[in-house]
């Protein structure tokens, strides 16, 4: 049976960037909520809350960056001149945030309270700078035959920085939600407030980035049946379901919010996430840079992506039993001093 390895690549790349969203996201918001905290003591109770998985969740960045690089050179050398900015912003604060995280345990008073300014900081500007980077990928890369001919900040436009401003509010949201599941007590209360501005915020921003998407380029407006002011409604028809399963996600979200449940908001603020993504890849697949490069044209050979896909056969089921390992024996609420119960 012939494998068709850039299909299979493709998706192993698509589903490690989503969970990277979906995991770190959470974790990222909780930094970004960390400056509204009521106390030192709420704060080292949510720090708790994430110490488990905070670094486990970034392998999943890690296998999306380096599995466009193996299995996409040509892919990786086109996007990451265009976005090289946003990207490296990134990456200096998620090595910010990491630090912080270590070494904010051990600060005593100023320390401390450098140390929580540098979490929130590194946590903000992290989600901000990965927003950057998916409005600039949306909106398209300037190429001329196989390089990037753009300029170093093409990626910085309106568009972006709606996009930039969306992601974080939805990060807020999966935070807040976390803590709901995770935490106790006052901290649990305030989650709650929390979680319904981030829930209404968030409902609001998807809608005007989703319209805006419609006129970053004529192959999206195409896809979604959007053409000459009008809508398609048969396509619109096809497509329905994405929509619908954004829909339910925030239905769950705010039903899980009134009758006060805990662990039904983040899973509500996953399926939201979950169906932005599947509408972004409707609009650009198969392109791989959009919207001029496939993936097919961008894949490496199909002996070196065998290859790779025999070790990543060995790696992923490990990697992913251990994620659901580490969640399944730190699943119980968390305090400041208590830790796990």
């Amino acid at each position: 049976m012939n494998l068709d390895l850039p299909l299979i690549w493709a998706a192993i790349i698509a589903t490690a960037v989503l969970l990277y969203v979906m995991l770190d996201g959470f974790d990222l918001g909780l930094g970004i909520l960390f400056p509204f905290a009521r106390s030192p003591r709420d704060r080292d109770a949510m720090m708790n809350s994430i110490a488990p998985f905070w670094d486990g969740n970034e392998t999943w960045l890690v296998l999306g960056g380096g599995g466009l690089f193996a299995a996409f050179p040509l892919a990786y050398a086109v996007i990451m001149p265009a976005l090289y900015i946003p990207i490296l912003l990134m990456l200096m604060a998620l090595i910010l945030r990491g630090v912080a995280f270590e070494f904010r345990a051990r600060g005593r008073k100023r320390g401390k309270a450098f140390w929580t300014a540098a979490f929130a900081a590194g946590s903000t500007t992290a989600a901000f700078a990965q927003g950057l980077v998916l409005g600039g990928f949306i909106q398209g890369v300037t190429i001329e035959g196989v390089a990037f001919a753009g300029g170093a900040f093409d990626w910085l436009t309106p568009y972006t920085l709606l996009v930039a401003v969306g992601l974080t509010v939805g990060y807020v949201l999966l935070g807040a939600t976390w803590l709901i599941w995770r935490t106790e007590d006052d901290l649990h209360g305030d989650a709650r407030r929390w979680a319904w501005r981030a829930a209404l915020a968030s409902g609001v921003l998807l809608a005007v980035v989703s319209t805006a998407t419609l006129f970053v380029h004529p192959q999206v407006a195409q896809r979604w049946g959007f053409e000459d002011g009008a809508f398609d409604l048969a396509r619109l028809a096809q497509l329905s379901p994405i929509p619908l399963l954004g829909l339910a996600g925030l239905g769950l979200l705010a039903f899980g919010l009134r009758r006060r449940h805990d662990a039904t908001p983040f899973i509500g603020a996953l399926i939201i996430f979950l169906s932005g993504y599947l509408g972004l890849a409707v609009g650009f697949f198969p392109n791989i840079v959009p919207y001029d490069l496939t993936f097919r044209q961008a894949a490496s050979a199909d002996n070196a992506l065998g290859l790779m896909l025999v070790g990543v056969a060995i790696l992923l089921p490990v990697i992913l039993a251990y994620t659901v390992w580490v969640y399944w024996v730190f699943r119980g609420k968390v305090g400041a001093d208590a830790g796990y119960h």
